[in-house]
């Protein structure tokens, strides 16, 4: 949160930075795409700069500072909106920063699609819209609230929210408030409603294909246990993208290695049992066949690692990209704990379940404003920390030197070292001993290329 300054003195740089923002993302154009109409009164770019200026100064809608020109009623009432597709508008400003940075990119750096979800809390609530109780891993019992499934981009220095879907309960016992408002699937409304039911890993490739679909491009789709089956692998496989996932350790899920069937703790134990030697950043790596239901193979490498956390126990890594290295494998998956840091700082910084709103309208419109004000966060941090975002300097720097062959190179550098040294009062026989003994040292091929160099010159 440095990042933003938020003293009294710096709220006009503030104020600049959100406007700056705003204008990058040509806001006009994104809200005909996602179903925004608004025909009179405040623009919504208005609006959208005081809830990120409410936001970064830690106000909520009640205890914001009023703005003269309308009320948080009138703010409210945007965030309720139901027609407005807010995963959308997302999903959107996350291609349009995409977009922004690749100049920014190395070719070679490889991007990848995360995916995780979070605990979005709602212990005081009663009468929200689909709240349900949610099993929470890190306490360990269920809690009041929603879960929060998100896809993020990233090219290993920038993380951005792409898309998201607020997941409540399907089971009936589970569900604690207000049933959902319409299950129409010809609306908006209705669709919104009926994902929040469906499980979490069909929800997560129908969030991995409306990114694609939108122009967000990656090479890996990265992913914890709770996604990673044979079934979760082929369905990233079929987007064009390869998945790079945690394995469950149980038995449940079998493989075939060298032509017997087996899961990961047996294929360790084998390993182990045969005294397999181990490498120093990995424990093994094999390359094993998932059979799907459907009769097809697909053949995936796994990697043990150990565990940081406890050294006496393993964990297991699998991808279908099965000509990546182990080391690859291990420096990719590690790129995932980012979206760990989006919702720490959500959580603590931007608000992230710490509202009052009741409509779930009204919550996913809360959770893409989030999502926006992270992805300032991020563009800030990019600007601040990339040299080539630094005015000319990225033009400067980015024009190509002359190309000139290496004996030209060679006249013009010795004519430089006679310039410097009869400038510090070096007799000519101390330069040409020195010239005579670099000479020397070059090869026959670049000596006569030297003497071209000086009868054309």
């Amino acid at each position: 949160m440095n990042i933003i300054h938020q003293s009294d003195s710096d709220l006009d740089q503030l104020v600049h930075s959100i406007h700056g923002f705003t204008k990058l993302l040509r806001l006009p154009q994104l809200l005909r795409l996602v179903n925004f109409q608004k025909h009179k009164g405040i623009r919504f770019q208005s609006l959208l700069e005081w809830l990120l200026m409410a936001i970064f100064q830690r106000f909520s809608l009640y205890r914001a500072p009023q703005d003269p020109a309308f009320t948080t009623k009138t703010v409210r009432n945007l965030i309720n909106n139901a027609k407005t597709n807010w995963q959308r508008l997302t999903t959107l400003t996350a291609q349009r920063l995409i977009h922004w940075l690749m100049p920014l990119m190395d070719a070679r750096r490889r991007q990848v699609f995360i995916i995780d979800d979070s605990l979005f809390q709602r212990d005081f609530s009663k009468k929200t819209e689909l709240l349900a109780r949610i099993f929470d891993h890190d306490h360990g019992k269920y809690l009041k609230g929603f879960r929060a499934l998100t896809l993020g981009w990233s090219d290993g220095n920038t993380f951005l929210p792409v898309n998201y879907a607020l997941m409540s309960s399907r089971k009936p016992n589970n569900c604690l408030g207000r049933a959902a408002q319409t299950t129409d699937k010809r609306t908006l409304v209705g669709q919104r409603r009926l994902q929040a039911k469906r499980p979490m890993n069909i929800v997560a490739i129908e969030l991995l294909k409306q990114a694609l679909n939108n122009g967000i491009k990656a090479h890996y789709v990265l992913f914890d246990s709770w996604f990673s089956s044979p079934k979760a692998f082929a369905a990233v496989k079929a987007l064009g993208c390869d998945g790079i996932g945690m394995l469950k350790k149980t038995s449940k899920v079998a493989f075939r290695y060298r032509k017997r069937e087996t899961n990961v703790k047996l294929l360790f134990e084998r390993f182990k049992s045969e005294k397999r030697s181990q490498h120093t950043d990995y424990l093994y790596s094999p390359i094993v066949t998932a059979q799907l239901k459907d009769g097809t193979k697909m053949a995936l490498k796994l990697v043990y690692v150990v565990n940081r956390n406890k050294k006496n126990q393993y964990l297991v890594l699998g991808t279908t990209k099965t000509d990546l290295r182990p080391e690859q494998i291990i420096k990719l998956y590690a790129r995932r704990w980012q979206i760990e840091g989006y919702f720490k700082i959500a959580k603590q910084y931007l608000q992230f379940d710490q509202t009052q709103i009741q409509n779930y309208d009204g919550l996913c419109g809360h959770l893409a404003i989030t999502a926006i004000a992270y992805d300032l966060l991020a563009l800030q941090q990019r600007e601040n920390h990339d040299e080539r975002t630094i005015g000319d300097l990225f033009f400067i720097m980015g024009e190509p030197l002359p190309d000139i062959r290496i004996a030209q190179a060679l006249d013009w550098l010795m004519a430089t070292l006679t310039a410097v040294g009869q400038r510090m009062a070096l007799c000519n026989t101390v330069l040409n001993s020195i010239f005579e003994h670099f000479m020397q040292t070059l090869p026959i091929s670049l000596i006569r290329l030297l003497g071209n160099a000086k009868v054309i010159n």
